[in-house]
């Protein structure tokens, strides 16, 4: 369930709006400026035209001379022509900067998830934070950005303010004719109650409004589940790899009548829509209809001040201006007040994903840089559980092994094969017990001097939509002639020949249009290659073979020497036929180590758990080939 958002206190909403401009201000500070020159100029060049006005009218209202007046009308088409080309220019410059934002907010979530410790990038906490942040960003624009936008709102309603106190001060000062029948507008307790009940208008037609704005943050939760929703099938039609199943299964009417049922929320009877049609409507409504009778008893009081003889008809319509815009900003001022304190909920949810802690230590002690390779990896009593898991993925588990050995990790479906790798590779620190590199704790390393040992094909990699060799060498500036030997010593060279532009093309589509789309075997022989570019001391395949057919999978193994050369191999295979290539082979059942030994030492244990999963696998090869004298099927892939 989606965490309920909070409105917090006004001490949290200016902290945490605060720390969403300094973030804003390191990372593109010419956004801030933008927005700072921006607000300034459209809020204080109306007055301009507001003054100049009211000096033609004053003209026209009086003396009527000609050279005044063509004097005042050039000075307020020259202005206006000067405002307008200022203001596009200062528009121009906030569009760019704001695209330029909009990339350096996803950048900000790209570096912090790329920086995160793997424990936590894996956990499922983390997404969901992340999903929550982006689905804040995409259903009413709320956090990061939108503190960018309020910023703006701010001082644009500040300026107003200023700029209307100077313009406007001087209409409660003036004083009426004494003849006049309404002198009494001059009283001190006449001016100060007209003006409190200006201000009182002005602060009611906000508070209103952040009242309406206040349902934003009670359908949070309700609209970001079902934005998932929304996402989900909307993008589910048009996703080529569930093509074939939707139509294989006829699930099209299946999925659009979830669509339907599952997106009740956006329909006349769901909660948002009625808050639009009821209390949020009306509110909103309010503000409005408050926010107009300010505007006529700004009218009202100017007018009879001008009436009674205070000041002419030319300062009609400077004060008009002015004091409108002057209560109106106190208006603004006081919305945009609420709704940064309606985007901190939000934004407390951002800073929650941005304040995930690196809790891994990193290490201080650099790797040998040993030219011999000579590296010896020792598990002392390893045992671990995922987090928030009960159940041990591995326990009590005592293994070494050295330089240029093949070890074979198999087992059955979570016995604890992959988790052995991810402590190995140190995206995980074991919960007790401890991994040892020449005898020293791994976690006394440097973390990325430690990772750089190794090269891994994990079961579930991932190829990116990039060309060729980039993918392989994991750069954009590469040895073309490396890559090449690696894709020949992967079993890709073949393929590679057909293609269009060699190392330097795209694979996918998703970047372009010519890009080539690949199988998943060859994609594993690509993952091969990059292994082996990284030429980094231990090479691990987690399950290499998965995708490939027999017979290529009999070519990777037939260079199974060539592949791995003086590097240490770690093999995880549902596949035993890998293991005869291997000196040894572990066998891992409910996360503990419960044999060790070579192919044909525990092949010749018959109570073993590798006997039993020999032959259960053996019996499906035996009907078209025979076996030898190890009880491998001939003629097969087994």
């Amino acid at each position: 369930m989606e965490k309920k958002n909070r409105t917090g206190t006004f001490r949290e909403t200016a902290a945490r709006n605060i720390r969403s401009i300094r973030i804003w201000w390191k990372l593109c500070p010419g956004t801030i400026l933008s927005l700072l020159f921006t607000s300034v100029f459209t809020a204080l060049s109306p007055y301009v035209t507001i003054w100049l006005s009211a000096r033609i009218i004053d003209e026209l209202a009086g003396p009527r001379r000609p050279e005044t007046l063509f004097t005042l009308v050039l000075a307020e088409l020259l202005s206006a022509a000067v405002l307008a080309l200022i203001s596009g220019m200062l528009k121009r410059w906030k569009n760019v900067e704001f695209d330029f934002s909009n990339w350096a907010e996803e950048k900000i979530y790209m570096d912090k998830m790329l920086d995160t410790d793997f424990a936590d990038m894996d956990s499922q906490h983390t997404f969901d934070l992340l999903s929550r942040v982006h689905q804040n960003q995409n259903w009413t624009g709320w956090g990061l950005n939108k503190s960018l936008i309020l910023l703006e709102q701010l001082l644009t309603a500040l300026l107003r303010i200023l700029g209307g106190v100077g313009l406007s001060a001087s209409l409660f000062l003036l004083p009426v004719s004494q003849a006049s029948r309404i002198a009494w507008l001059d009283h001190p307790l006449c001016v100060a109650a007209i003006f409190a009940l200006l201000l009182l208008t002005a602060l009611l037609s906000p508070m209103c409004a952040n009242r309406s704005n206040s349902y934003w943050n009670r359908s949070a939760p309700d609209s970001l589940l079902l934005n998932r929703i929304f996402a989900f099938y909307a993008r589910l039609c048009a996703d080529r790899k569930r093509a074939a199943d939707l139509r294989i299964y006829e699930q099209q009417e299946n999925v659009g009548n979830r669509y339907l049922t599952d997106s009740d929320f956006f329909s006349p009877k769901a909660s948002l829509p009625r808050w639009a049609k009821g209390p949020m409507g009306l509110w909103m409504a309010l503000s409005q209809g408050i926010s107009a009778m300010l505007t006529g008893m700004i009218y009202l009081y100017v007018c009879l001040k001008a009436w009674a003889g205070a000041f002419g008809v030319g300062a009609v319509t400077q004060y008009i201006g002015a004091i409108t815009s002057l209560f109106l900003g106190i208006s603004s001022l006081l919305e945009t007040l609420g709704t940064m304190r309606a985007n901190s909920s939000f934004l407390e949810t951002t800073f929650e994903f941005l304040d995930i802690p690196n809790r891994m230590y990193q290490g201080s002690l650099t790797t040998e840089k040993r030219s011999d390779r000579q590296y010896e990896i020792e598990f002392r009593d390893v045992s671990f559980r995922y987090p928030g898991s009960e159940v041990y993925a591995l326990r009590h588990v005592n293994l070494s092994f050295s330089v240029g050995s093949r070890l074979a990790v198999v087992g059955m479906n979570g016995s604890g094969k992959t988790t052995f790798i991810k402590l190995l590779c140190r995206l995980y620190d074991p919960e007790e017990g401890e991994i040892l590199l020449n005898g020293i704790d791994i976690r006394k390393y440097r973390y990325d001097d430690y990772i750089r040992l190794f090269s891994v094909v994990f079961q579930d990699f991932r190829l990116m939509a990039l060309p060729l060799g980039e993918n392989v060498s994991g750069s954009a500036v590469y040895d073309p002639a490396k890559v090449m030997e690696c894709l020949r010593k992967s079993g890709f060279e073949e393929r590679l020949s057909i293609m269009p532009e060699g190392l330097d093309t795209y694979l996918y589509k998703d970047l372009d249009q010519d890009g080539v789309d690949i199988s998943g075997g060859e994609a594993q022989k690509i993952a091969i290659a990059r292994a082996l570019y990284k030429d980094a001391p231990f090479i691990i395949l987690d399950e290499p073979t998965a995708s490939l057919d027999p017979i290529a999978e009999a070519e990777i193994y037939a260079r199974f020497n060539d592949i791995s050369g003086d590097r240490t191999a770690v093999y995880i295979s549902h596949r035993l036929s890998s293991c005869r290539f291997c000196d040894e082979i572990v066998v891992f059942h409910e996360g503990s180590i419960i044999q060790k030994g070579s192919h044909e030492a525990l092949l010749s244990d018959k109570s073993g758990k590798y006997h039993e999963l020999w032959n259960a696998q053996a019996q499906y090869y035996t009907k078209q080939g025979h076996t030898d004298k190890n009880g491998c099927a001939q003629g097969t892939s087994l």
